[in-house]
């Protein structure tokens, strides 16, 4: 939270890239290239618009964000990469809406990629401390290691205490991934849209109970990008308020110490949630009552489970009731992650955050026809990353207006939100830099990018 009295940021344009498996096929300049092209065409500017740059990834060398950028124009601007675990992309968010909101920039762009190697996530520097090191010994004291990977452990001993001290059990984990894929078929962005019952759910593969494999989100390639304006850049093009989404609260936190309170659930981050879902929605001026859509950090079931608790959107202790009740899907209290979620969604770490903002951002403006939820004004996202950082955003339309008050036409000529498809060359070069371009800095970029489509 800021000191001083902050000037509204908006999300203006929004852009997403189909999330895949990581086989090495697709480069991150591509993806990179495609997600920011988008997001400038939602927008309806231009990169010379644009006053700084913000690059949001996990796996990949220094300056990779400038790779990116450069092809969209070398204009000079401040750019800057950004690194935050499984929260860069919203911690990246939240730096665009700082300099925003305190007068630093009128437009900032926010990308976010990953190309990420298959299997579990594994830790690029062997030779030196893991920032997840303490977090992994409190964890061996408590519960003790197994084969499975860490993440599994971690999250599913969180799962288990829960468990314990309130009853839920493991039909209830399983029945959030049910929901979260039967929710993926209607995204068409999502790496895996097969919907599966309960049962099936329970009989995948068990990586750590209560965690079977199809609770648990996959390695992804992806990106997803976002502009974020101030209210003077919006004021000067009022007929795009209608598709505009403000920033209503946000907190990006980090731990307690409470965090080593030797409890398997705040292992996970539980207190920085709590606390940034508490912050957030004050500065917001709303409640947790007031949510109606909510994308919300699923890397398993379990971590859905014990969030559900810390956002506020149930009674402490009740989320399994929450659950078996149906309060997380259409139809019930509040629908969450109507995107599918980071479980059939995919993650790729450096744009999940963006793809959760681009998923409410569709939902506030009425552009999810197929998987909207209806009525809904006030949005909820949830990003976390252990090691730890967690950014809560409550969003809201520009207009005040509902959802079911669809937002203007859209500028790619298609609907974004329901259908993953390309651009033309002549859009390409509608929303490039005029002002100072290199067809050296973007190569073949354009060129493979259309090929895919």
């Amino acid at each position: 939270m800021g000191k001083t009295d902050r000037s509204p940021a908006y999300i203006l344009g929004v852009g997403l890239t189909k999330f895949i498996k990581p086989r090495g096929k697709v480069d991150y300049t591509e993806l990179g290239f495609e997600a920011g092209i988008k997001a400038l065409l939602d927008a309806g500017i231009n990169y010379d618009d644009v006053d700084q740059g913000i690059a949001c990834y996990c796996y990949g060398d220094s300056t990779c964000g400038q790779r990116v950028f450069y092809q969209f124009g070398m204009t000079k601007i401040p750019i800057v990469n950004v690194n935050n675990n499984c929260s860069t992309g919203s911690t990246g968010l939240a730096m665009a809406r700082e300099k925003v909101s305190y007068g630093a920039a009128d437009c900032v762009m926010v990308v976010g990629f990953e190309k990420m190697s298959a299997g579990s996530l594994k830790s690029a520097w062997p030779d030196r401390t893991s920032p997840a090191a303490t977090t992994v010994e409190m964890m061996r004291e408590l519960r003790g290691l197994t084969g499975a990977p860490g993440a599994a452990q971690m999250f599913g001993n969180a799962g288990r205490e829960y468990m314990e001290k309130y009853g839920a059990e493991a039909r209830d984990f399983a029945e959030i991934a049910r929901v979260n894929h039967a929710h993926s078929a209607k995204n068409p962005y999502s790496q895996f849209r097969d919907v599966y019952t309960l049962d099936q759910i329970l009989s995948s593969p068990m990586l750590h109970e209560p965690l079977t494999k199809l609770q648990c989100c996959p390695t992804s390639d992806g990106g997803a990008a976002a502009i974020v304006v101030s209210e003077a850049f919006l004021a000067a093009r009022p007929h795009l308020r209608s598709q505009a989404i403000l920033i209503a609260g946000q907190c990006l936190a980090t731990d307690a110490a409470s965090l080593f309170n030797r409890s398997s659930i705040s292992l996970m981050g539980f207190d920085m949630s709590q606390y940034a879902a508490k912050t957030a929605l004050e500065e917001a001026g709303v409640s947790a009552k007031d949510v109606q859509v909510c994308e919300l950090h699923d890397c398993f079931s379990a971590n859905e489970m014990i969030t559900l608790d810390a956002l506020g959107l149930c009674e402490p202790g009740k989320a399994h009731e929450m659950v078996r009740q149906g309060d997380i899907t259409y139809g019930g209290r509040c629908v969450v992650n109507p995107s599918g979620g980071l479980i059939s969604k995919g993650h790729p770490l450096g744009a999940t955050g963006i793809a959760q903002c681009a998923e409410l951002c569709w939902q506030l403006r009425g552009w999810a026809v197929n998987r909207l939820v209806k009525g809904a004004k006030v949005a909820l996202q949830h990003n976390l990353g252990l090691g730890g950082a967690v950014v809560v955003t409550v969003y809201k339309r520009a207009d005040g207006r509902s959802n079911e008050d669809i937002a203007s036409g859209t500028a790619v000529g298609y609907n974004p939100a329901v259908e993953a498809r390309g651009f033309t060359r002549e859009q390409v070069e509608k929303v490039r830099s005029r002002r100072s371009r290199s067809d050296w800095a973007l190569g073949d970029t354009e060129k493979r990018v259309e090929a895919r489509f």
